[in-house]
């Protein structure tokens, strides 16, 4: 797609919030709005737009990043819906794996499958795992199934038969009866969505793909139709999990890709800050009011995974970009636990009441009052249209800790925070060191609405010598909408031993999918010339479970993908065996095409930038300070690129406000991105 000229829009949903990007790619100016999320989520974007005063007949490509597949699994407000499979197999989705989320809790049963058992009904037919046809499916009775779900008004169905990876011949026609039978009822077949081994991830993801269908799919054409509605007449755009963005007619067959779109954003948007800004490894920390979205980009690449879950033991087996989230944010409740210790979250006073400060009737102190005591947060928030009651925050934390504690306000304060940061600290460490990286090669991207305000502590922390905090953070994730391409995962199952595996038929099954991968795109307006395709293939060492995706170009060997896994196991797990026997487990492709390419704002640094004259100065505790300090408050928009600071500083905007502790070095670079370089004594 080519560049648009007309004004672009990038809409993320949030829980506290929905946030709403425009874009103009001319003159590059970007103007963002912030309201508050309703029940509807449609109803909250056009509110957003609203108040963007964006008139959608000039808008050219609308972007949306949305949590309603998320919210869907989490509430299991979910449609009536049915499972049929293989007779003798409707209860492996609740078998599983036989694994626990808690090993050592023999009590902590995994959640309940998202189809119930009454629901999964059994027909005749049997596939081999070479794919020979072994018993064709029983028409007549898969007709009788299907009365069945009428008379159970089923909205959605999930067809799993067994081995329907190696031939799916009798999922194809049990679907085209079915749809006969059932012509209003969506269904979904395992081969189409995953063709792959392991019939538990298989029919897992199927069945999510089949839950969340009709939800996803409405909530598209709903959105669709209110934008026309309203004018809009430009392509709408879909962010998935895997960092890309599809159409409204491709989730009409993928809903289950948007089960982590909306924290999909945040980490697409930390991607881009740290390439603007020149680095090519670093975490993204995205801070809101209820939770913190942690990712990691390593080599300007964002890491992903084959595997995840919303809730434990139900895998959905889509590429997705790897977030680790954890309850803290804003709202995140402080509260001493039975053994007398602090403790931060994961409860979360939420938007109502929300934190006490918010005068709606909280009680329980959070971070957000926290750091209103403190005097990190000023008085009014979002460009003055909220007002925070100091006496409200101080009552909470003197009440509910420093009291019982045996601590000065201020202290117990501090501690609230000081308990916040460690949280989030502990995270970064999960999907840094754990993985094998160390972030003290990594920069810290960091936005959200509060992720500026804790960013220095946790850099500090951890050794990771550069904060970036791009322009416009509380709404950054909405803008990752804007910074990603269309894109299509394919794979095909390829189980052969690195050494028998025959180079031309993995390239035959590559070119298969190259050509798959060129006409999805083709169909959704992207060029020829534009289309990027991007192999790897899933390897393990022989007689292993999990595999790891190792990338491939056109015409290299096996022998160099084998070198490279090895490479890759050490790096992951610390051990490699070159003398072991690797298999070939999987074979994927990425198709992608530019969604548009957009540049944001830039200016040419001015070294002579002089420091503007600050909007007030307020008394800021700081960690390691006997006395409150007096700080210096700065206006986002007053600071121009090329400016250079030392802390302490607040610097106060729309959406976030950010904390530059004592010692500090800070710069403003082109892209107005904020550079925090935390020295050695710091850290």
């Amino acid at each position: 797609m080519a560049t648009p000229s007309k004004p672009v829009i990038a809409v993320d949903v949030g829980g506290t919030f929905t946030d709403v990007c425009l874009l103009d790619p001319d003159s590059g100016q970007l103007e963002v709005a912030k309201v508050p999320s309703t029940a509807d989520p449609i109803d909250g974007v056009l509110a957003g737009v609203g108040q963007a005063k964006v008139d959608l007949a000039e808008v050219g490509l609308f972007s949306h990043g949305t949590t309603v597949a998320t919210n869907a699994l989490i509430t299991r407000r979910l449609p009536r819906a049915a499972m049929v499979t293989t007779r003798g197999f409707r209860d492996v989705t609740e078998i599983g794996r036989g694994t626990r989320d808690d090993l050592w809790d023999a009590y902590k049963d995994n959640a309940q499958p998202y189809i119930r058992r009454r629901d999964r009904l059994e027909v005749t037919e049997r596939v081999d795992h070479r794919g020979r046809v072994l018993t064709e499916l029983d028409a007549g009775e898969l007709r009788d199934v299907a009365r069945i779900l009428a008379k159970r008004e089923v909205q959605t169905v999930a067809v799993c038969f067994i081995n329907a990876y190696a031939n799916d011949a009798n999922e194809r026609r049990a679907a085209e009866l079915l749809a006969e039978e059932l012509p209003d009822v969506r269904i979904s077949t395992s081969a189409s969505v995953l063709p792959e081994l392991f019939e538990h991830e298989r029919f897992s993801t199927t069945v999510a793909n089949a839950v969340l269908s009709p939800l996803v799919a409405g909530y598209v054409e709903d959105l669709a139709q209110r934008l026309r509605t309203e004018g809009y007449r430009g392509d709408l755009l879909i962010l998935h999990s895997g960092g890309g963005v599809m159409t409204a007619e491709a989730v009409q067959r993928y809903a289950v890709r948007l089960a982590a779109s909306g924290i999909a954003a945040g980490a697409v948007a930390a991607r881009h800050t740290a390439r603007a800004a020149g680095y090519q490894h670093a975490i993204g920390l995205d801070m809101g009011g209820t939770s913190t979205d942690i990712s990691l980009i390593h080599d300007g690449e964002l890491r992903t995974t084959n595997e995840w879950y919303v809730e434990y033991g139900h895998p959905i087996v889509f590429p997705s970009i790897e977030v680790l989230t954890i309850g803290a944010g804003g709202g995140s409740l402080a509260t001493i636990d039975a053994a007398g210790s602090l403790r931060n979250g994961p409860q979360s006073a939420g938007s109502d009441p929300g934190p006490a400060a918010y005068g709606k009737g909280g009680a329980d102190p959070t971070n957000t009052d926290a750091n209103l005591v403190l005097g990190r947060l000023g008085r009014r928030l979002v460009g003055g249209g909220m007002e925070l009651d100091h006496e409200a925050a101080e009552h909470a934390i003197r009440t509910t800790i420093a009291d019982p504690l045996g601590l000065e306000l201020h202290e117990a304060a501090s501690a609230i925070i000081e308990v916040a940061n460690a949280n989030m600290a502990n995270a970064v460490r999960l999907i840094s060191l754990q993985r094998g990286y160390d972030p003290r090669e990594f920069a810290l991207v960091a936005f959200g609405g509060a992720g500026p305000l804790h960013a220095a502590a946790i850099a500090a922390d951890l050794g990771i010598p550069t904060v970036l905090v791009p322009p416009r953070p509380g709404a950054w994730s909405a803008l990752g909408c804007l910074m990603v391409d269309i894109r299509h995962d394919l794979s095909e199952m390829f189980l052969a031993a690195a050494d028998d595996a025959d180079p031309d038929v993995v390239e035959a099954a590559f070119t298969r999918m190259e050509d798959q991968g060129r006409a999805l795109l083709e169909a959704e307006g992207v060029a020829s010339d534009a289309v990027a395709l991007e192999r790897s293939i899933a390897m393990r060492y022989l007689g292993q479970w999990r595999s790891m995706e190792v990338a491939v170009t056109e015409g290299s060997g096996l022998d160099d993908a084998v070198a490279q896994f090895h490479r890759e196991h050490e790096r992951e797990y610390s051990y490699r065996r070159d003398d072991a026997p690797v298999e070939l487990y999987r074979l994927q492709l990425t198709a992608s095409g530019p969604a548009a390419e957009l540049a944001l704002p830039e200016s040419e640094p001015d070294p002579q930038a002089a420091m503007p004259e600050p909007t007030e100065t307020r008394p800021v505790w700081f960690d390691d300070r006997s006395e409150p300090e007096d700080t210096p408050v700065y206006a986002r928009d007053d600071l121009r690129p090329g400016l250079a600071f030392t802390g302490p500083a607040i610097v106060e905007q729309l959406d976030t406000t950010t904390l530059v502790p004592p010692g500090v070095d800070a710069a403003v670079d082109g892209t107005g991105t904020i550079h925090m370089t935390i020295s050695q004594q710091e850290r």
